[in-house]
């Protein structure tokens, strides 16, 4: 499995409906609101590097509300 933490920044005002999107997204296993330069940190759980990338760039890219992602993905 492959582990990634998403970054997210959204547009004033759609964070909590950024947040309900994202939590039926089947392969992102915790949404939290966050302070600081980025609005929501999603945490994803795919079998591959490729099935993290078509899932940020198809599902989540295309969440109204989203401004910019950053993907980290986690080396453990």
């Amino acid at each position: 499995m492959t582990k990634a933490y998403i970054l997210i920044e959204t547009t004033v005002g759609t964070s909590t409906q950024v947040s309900d999107v994202l939590t039926n997204i089947p392969d992102i296993v915790n949404v939290d609101a966050v302070t600081g330069p980025y609005d929501i940190i999603a945490i994803v759980s795919s079998n591959d590097l490729n099935s993290v990338g078509d899932l940020v760039t198809n599902e989540i890219h295309t969440i109204p509300g989203i401004v910019r992602t950053v993907t980290c993905l986690s080396i453990n």
